[in-house]
């Protein structure tokens, strides 16, 4: 850990970028003055992002079919990205689905064991977070002491079945390749799907009672794509009290009104709107509705879209932040973090005044990435 002084820099407090000095000190952001100095004149320090929800890292554990065998250094070159993109706690969110291969359960045990092996020789905080497709009927009874052995607190509940199809008896869209990436034969992959749609009565009072068992554990417990109040206030009565990416402005107004956590993905303010038709997560800011900003598929997105908010005068850069740093450690229920302050963790993100790219990421009081202009200015 650095015992160090930041002088010259612009800190963002409370309500705006301030020009002060910022002193870190045994991973904590301390007001005692260091005898180490740097001078980070020409950037500003903001707090590191928590990323509350995010699947970019399959690329690296995965990157082609079969072809990694050794997670743990998947893991570590997604640490990597994540650093250079300023997030210092980062969610991974692995299915368990239907759909196999990457999304499989076997994939699932391999990612979430190698998380448990090397997340302590990493600087970023990552945490699992388990994807679980509602139709698994088989794995429900063990899934609480499954989640236990592989040390996670929090799952999101899907159901990416294509109902609507099924139950016309029409061979779901792109079922065929579905099969093939799964490695699956394509006709055992459909009766599979079939039989899934089949028990569809039997999905909520299955539901109702893992849900409350979760609950009793402590387990944070979130849906996801709501698309109707109805929907998001049956998933409330189970106590799952986190909305991850609602499809329609009824469902996140829903939600918002009765206090859930709305998270929303940043790729959507990046874009401008979402890129399947859902509800634009620009308009719901705009609206006070969602109070996280997740990076979903992609690491640099919640750096930019705080900035595109900022800039676009739909907030001021301090609650723009908010939305990747505060707002989503409320959501993990972390309140050691997100916000630069005396005894909070130092999860620290040193940017450019005028390009904002990431020059230094520090998370806990360790540097996880450092460019070389900011590492030149440590030298001195």
């Amino acid at each position: 850990m650095l015992n160090v002084e930041f002088t010259g820099a612009h800190v963002l407090g409370a309500d705006a970028l301030e020009p002060r000095p910022l002193a870190v000190a045994q991973g904590l952001i301390t007001d005692v003055a260091q005898t180490t100095r740097v001078d980070l004149d020409g950037y500003m320090i903001v707090p590191g992002i928590v990323d509350v929800h995010g699947d970019g890292f399959e690329r690296h554990l995965a990157p082609r079919r079969g072809a990694m065998k050794t997670m743990q250094e998947g893991l570590v070159a997604a640490e990597a990205e994540l650093a250079a993109n300023g997030i210092t706690t980062a969610v991974l969110a692995q299915f368990i689905s239907w759909e196999g291969g990457l999304r499989g359960y076997e994939f699932a045990e391999q990612v979430f064991g190698a998380i448990q092996q090397v997340s302590d020789t990493l600087v970023t905080d990552l945490r699992g977070q388990l994807r679980l497709e509602t139709h698994l009927l088989d794995l429900y009874a063990d899934l609480p002491q499954r989640m236990q052995d592989w040390g996670l607190s929090y799952v999101v509940f899907n159901d990416h079945l294509p109902h609507d199809r099924l139950a016309k008896g029409q061979v779901p869209k792109r079922m065929v390749g579905q099969a093939l990436k799964a490695g699956r034969n394509p006709d055992d992959h459909l009766r599979m799907m079939q039989d899934l749609h089949a028990q569809s009565a039997d999905v909520p009072g299955a539901l109702d009672w893992l849900c409350k068992v979760l609950a009793a554990r402590g387990i944070q417990m979130g849906s996801h794509d709501d698309t109707t109040a109805e929907g998001r206030a049956l998933w409330r009565k189970r106590g799952v009290r986190v909305a991850e990416f609602p499809e329609t402005l009824e469902a996140a107004e829903a939600a918002a009104a009765a206090g859930d956590h709305v998270v929303l993905g940043s790729p959507n303010v990046v874009r401008g709107g979402s890129h399947n038709g859902n509800v634009s997560a620009l308009d719901l800011i705009s609206m006070g509705i969602g109070g996280a900003l997740a990076s979903d598929y992609h690491y640099p997105s919640p750096r930019r879209a705080a900035f595109m908010l900022a800039d676009s005068g739909v907030l001021p850069l301090a609650q723009a932040w908010h939305l990747v740093s505060a707002g989503p450690a409320a959501v993990l229920g972390l309140s050691d973090r997100g916000v630069i302050a005396t005894g909070k963790r130092a999860d620290l993100l040193v940017l450019d005044a005028q390009t904002r790219r990431v020059a230094l990421t520090m998370s806990g009081g360790r540097v996880s990435y450092m460019s070389g202009e900011i590492a030149a200015r440590f030298l001195r």
